[in-house]
Parts: structure tokens; sequence; C-alpha cells
């Protein structure tokens, strides 16, 4: 393995482990992918199926721009693998995150009819680089298409920037950034958010009842 394959398969670990301490892989679900070549697109992605709060020598492997294995080998790139080949192919990302959260899951459910929920005046908004007072965020929310396809097709239209976010409804949440830490950055920040507004509704719920 290249010292650059090495440097990005021990980065993509750190951000695994540290999403399996926060228990973000339920039934082995979730995906991750990091960026290795852009000439050709190469990027390592998660083997599916596999339980993604162990640490294996089987829990990456090399695709293409196709989504399908650059190298030899018996593991199968996880099924949403062309929607990281969508980040990458459209913009300068070089790591993209997809997990599945209680909290990201509600939230897509209460505003699936939207087509996108915002946030504003929220401190924690900051981590996506909007600094002006009471800036808003706006994650799109797209139908979870069976059709992977199809799927990343869908969410491709919401690809734009080299940093972003996607909610896929009642399936999870995908983000991206132009390194580990940016594209982690932002998970963590569109989870706060979640959570934060979960919570205020359930105090509100009660509050006046």
């Amino acid at each position: 393995m290249s010292t650059l394959k090495e440097q990005r398969w021990r980065e993509l670990a750190d951000v695994k482990r540290e999403l399996a301490e926060r228990d973000w892989f339920p039934a082995t679900s979730g995906n991750l992918a990091i960026k290795v070549d852009g000439d050709p697109l190469t990027f390592y992605v998660t083997a599916s199926g596999k339980d993604k709060r162990k640490e294996t020598a089987d829990d990456f492997l090399l695709v293409n721009a196709d989504g399908v294995p650059a190298e030899e080998t018996d593991l199968k790139p996880s099924a949403e693998t062309l929607l990281h080949v969508e980040v990458y192919s459209r913009t300068q990302a070089g790591c993209s995150l997809h997990v599945h959260t209680v909290e990201n899951n509600v939230i897509s459910e209460l505003y699936a009819h939207e087509g996108a929920v915002t946030f504003t005046g929220q401190e924690i908004i900051k981590a996506f680089g909007l600094w002006e007072e009471n800036a808003s965020i706006s994650i799109p929310i797209i139908p979870n298409h069976a059709d992977i396809p199809q799927l990343a097709g869908v969410f491709g239209q919401h690809v734009h920037e080299d940093a972003g976010a996607v909610l896929i409804r009642n399936h999870g949440i995908t983000v991206w950034g132009r390194d580990a830490f940016e594209a982690k950055k932002y998970l963590e920040a569109c989870e706060f958010l979640f959570s934060y507004h979960l919570r205020l509704k359930q105090m509100s719920a009660v509050q006046f009842n």
C-alpha cells in the first residue's frame, strides 16, 4: 500500500472509530468514503455488511469512478457507494459520510413535505462557515428510492459545493467536505441541530399540555 493510500486509510479509520463511539452505525448501517486520487478517481469506501464498531483489515476497499472495486478483492462496496461517486465527480470534496440516527430519520420525516429543513440563529451554524448574525442553513430532504442509481441521480441534483449535506427520508444523512475533518464537522453540526430541534419541540409540547 502506498504512503498516500495508507494515510487515507488511517484518516477514514479514525473517523469510523469516532462515529462508532457515538453509536451512529446501528445494525451495520452507514457508510464512509475518502478520496485517494482525483485523476483517475479512486476512493476508499466501507465494505458492505461489516460491523463498523469493529476494526479489521477488511473495513474499506478501493473503488473507481463507477463505484466498483479498483483492485482485486472479495469485498463488496457499500450499497450506497454511488452517492459517494456523485460527491467526488461533482465537487472537490475529499471525504463523505453517511449515517443513520434516530434524530436524522425523525427530522427527515417531519419535514419531508417541505423538501428541506431550515435552522436559523443557532451558534453551531458557524461550523458551516456561516458567520453572519441569525444565519440560516437549509438541508435538502429527498425521497428514499430503493433503486440506488435513481437515488444517486436525485441526490446528485443537490451536490453543488465542496461541502454540504442531504437528508434521505427515513434513511439517513450524507455529508461531505474538503477533507475528513470538515466532513465530520458538518455531520456533528447537523446532528446537533437535529437533536436540539427535536428536544425543543418536545419541551414545547409538554409546556402547552
